[in-house]
């Protein structure tokens, strides 16, 4: 069946699209956070947060954590955690480190919180599913398993993604120039999804994200540069000008200003120098409903990531085969997901970012098992490494 996911660089003038498959130390238990005035709650302490986020400040708790993960080693005080905020309330030591280098969550078809049953099939489907489409309750059908997110962008934003993964597509001759997000059945313009990340950026201004442009349907050369035209009018001053990955730090982007960088899987890409390429960021796919086959996959494309000017994606996440969806059909990929997601953040626990290490990972439905707190947690390793040498 067409709509389970592909996740590659892909480029397409009429429709088409080509896919390409191919990866630590276990830390100890983290919650995000920032900071806030001492309250008379108190929870366990989170060994090193102080370290993570700055000396000399209390934690602020919120989102969808769960206290039963907290450790029990030492007292510390709670209020409200923001991860709104986390990459801005990072110490010192982490925000000078490439972001290449750093534990980033990320959200797998991040658009597709919403997608209209009423339109036609995507252009990304096969023929045989455009047919089998004309049967109502395929579309139904359809709709279950192409959702992959139950958070909106400002949603996923406030709980700490800040990567997305995109997938866009023109709608028919009607809609003249717009363009979509397409993930089997068509999403909310691109332009109204990407105001709701601007929105969220004015009112965050050390946050960052990566935007990842990688499969384009049904686009014609006038459709590219309508979107390029839309990036540019949406985001202006915030888009990140390419660089050496190994020199784009938190504390670079800072300085100048920028809070968007943005990857474009198609050779247009390459005459603006606000959009980067896309072998920039390589993202191998598992292409299985296994999760041990997934975590072997994960393991073995991390083993072979590029040491230098690429970020990583690990993409955590599980592909049903058609089988799959006739047994599930009432139920959606939310339930394959909820049954596996135990395991893959059991893995996620057990990595460490760096050179040799995890960078981006990405999850279908980011809210449940405290996913983006979990990665972002892993951040505190690489100031564990650093402090034997600081304090000798």
């Amino acid at each position: 069946m067409g709509f389970p996911r592909v996740r590659s660089p892909t480029v397409s003038g009429g429709g088409s699209s080509s896919s390409c498959a191919g990866k630590r130390r276990p830390p100890s238990c983290h919650m995000l956070v920032t900071f806030a005035e001492p309250t008379a709650v108190t929870v366990s302490r989170l060994p090193g947060l102080s370290d993570l986020y700055g000396a000399g400040m209390e934690p602020r708790v919120r989102g969808c954590c769960s206290l039963t993960s907290l450790s029990t080693s030492r007292p510390w005080r709670m209020a409200e955690m923001v991860p709104a905020d986390w990459m801005g309330s990072l110490a010192p030591g982490l925000s000078s480190l490439p972001l290449a280098n750093l534990a980033i969550p990320g959200s797998h078809d991040s658009f597709s919180f919403w997608v209209d049953e009423k339109s036609p099939v995507g252009p990304d489907q096969a023929a045989s599913i455009k047919r089998l489409a004309k049967i109502s309750l395929v579309k139904n059908v359809m709709k279950r398993w192409c959702v992959t997110q139950s958070l909106t962008f400002n949603e996923q934003l406030e709980a700490g993604i800040r990567y997305f993964d995109f997938r866009v597509s023109s709608k028919s001759e009607e809609d003249g120039e717009e363009i979509f997000f397409i993930h089997g059945l068509f999403g909310i313009r691109v332009w109204d999804g990407l105001r709701m990340i601007d929105t969220f950026l004015t009112h965050h201004s050390k946050e960052i994200v990566l935007l990842d442009f990688n499969h384009f349907y049904a686009m014609r050369h006038s459709h590219h540069m309508h979107l390029i035209n839309i990036l540019q009018e949406i985001f202006g001053s915030k888009l990140c000008m390419t660089e050496q990955v190994e020199d784009v730090t938190l504390q670079y982007l800072w300085k100048k200003g920028f809070q968007v960088i943005i990857f474009y899987h198609y050779p247009v890409g390459q005459d603006y120098p606000f959009l980067w390429s896309g072998k920039q960021m390589p993202a191998p796919w598992a292409n299985t409903t296994n999760v041990d086959k997934l975590i072997q996959f994960l393991e073995t494309t991390l083993s072979e990531r590029s040491r230098h000017g690429a970020f990583h994606v690990s993409q955590a996440i599980l592909t049903p085969r058609l089988k799959t969806i006739l047994r599930g059909y009432k139920t959606g990929l939310n339930t394959l997901v909820e049954r596996n997601l135990p395991l893959i953040l059991s893995w996620i626990k057990s990595q460490k970012p760096g050179i040799k290490g995890v960078n981006i990972i990405t999850s279908d439905f980011v809210e449940l098992v405290g996913f983006a707190e979990t990665v972002i947690g892993l951040n505190n390793l690489l100031l564990q490494d650093e402090r034997p040498a600081s304090q000798s």
